[in-house]
């Protein structure tokens, strides 16, 4: 009964124990060079199982039946082709909330948290704010996680992608802001008014001759538009910068997520459009990730 290799990765026998498939898949995974092996295989199995994590580690000695080696071996197969296992699962946490995810929008990721953390430090100790507008919504995480912790306040996400909205108005009811937060399909800021106290960003950052060369986790499965910044990574910063500050009522601000070697660039982009940079907040790996910007 232990796990065995077969042509397209590790082979599940029924009657296994579910501590033994899980350290069969950890193994299989980590020899594939999967950092987040333990977790992974944690979480495929109670997948598998059709459980929680607690009830899988409550009763590691119970078996598997045939179809549940069955499920876990199609679920092994699909991790080692580097498909993340948020999508697998089809929903990732994001500021402890859970996010639907689809082929069509960016796996929220915890550098992101950055922004709402940026946004909410600079509204501390003053009125906060009432509307907010997101741009590039895709999963709507930005948004939903600071509806979430600002009660008074009411949300845009706006995106180019039709079935990005549906995905992010779905990850808002299911948070339960739904009722405060609206979608709309734009360019940018360009189909929006002013008035909005707060705007947010994760616009596509990342050079176009590095897509190849990103980790296969994402240059495989997430879409290729939320990923391209141009041919020096600044492309949406530019519009952003040029066109937004029409949405912005006085005294508000622009949080933008940054990629780790921006930060200069995109103030000086700022600079040149009339912006004034307020503050920059560092990721968990000391690294520029939000720039909170000023007219």
């Amino acid at each position: 009964m232990n796990t065995g290799e077969g042509a397209h990765g590790p082979v599940f026998e029924a009657r296994m124990t579910r501590a033994a498939a899980q350290a069969g898949l950890r193994r299989a995974l980590t020899a594939a060079g999967i950092a987040s092996a333990a977790l992974d295989a944690r979480l495929l199995v109670a997948a598998a199982l059709g459980i929680g994590a607690t009830a899988f580690l409550a009763h590691p000695d119970e078996r598997l039946t045939a179809e549940q080696a069955a499920r876990l071996g199609a679920l092994a197969r699909r991790r080692l082709a580097r498909e993340p296992v948020g999508r697998i699962l089809g929903e990732v946490e994001f500021w402890g909330l859970p996010f639907r995810l689809a082929p069509e929008v960016l796996a929220p990721r915890p550098d992101t948290e950055t922004v709402v953390e940026a946004a909410l430090e600079r509204s501390a100790g003053v009125e906060p704010p009432r509307r907010i507008l997101d741009l590039g919504t895709g999963s709507g995480c930005i948004l939903v996680a600071l509806l979430s912790e600002l009660p008074a306040a009411f949300g845009v996400g706006v995106d180019r992608s039709p079935d990005a909205l549906r995905i992010a108005a779905a990850n808002a009811a299911r948070n339960g802001v739904g009722l405060r937060a609206g979608f709309a399909a734009s360019d940018w800021a360009a189909a929006l008014g002013t008035g909005f106290d707060l705007i947010v960003s994760n616009p596509p950052y990342i050079r176009t001759a590095e897509i190849a060369a990103l980790d296969l986790d994402v240059s495989r499965y997430d879409p290729a538009a939320a990923l391209d910044g141009g041919r020096d990574g600044l492309d949406a910063y530019r519009a952003i910068l040029a066109d937004s500050w029409r949405c912005l009522a006085p005294g508000g601000r622009l949080v933008l997520e940054l990629g780790h070697d921006q930060a200069a660039a995109v103030e000086e982009l700022g600079r040149a459009q009339g912006w004034r940079k307020e503050a920059l907040r560092t990721d968990l790996a000391g690294h520029s990730r939000a720039i909170v910007l000023t007219r």
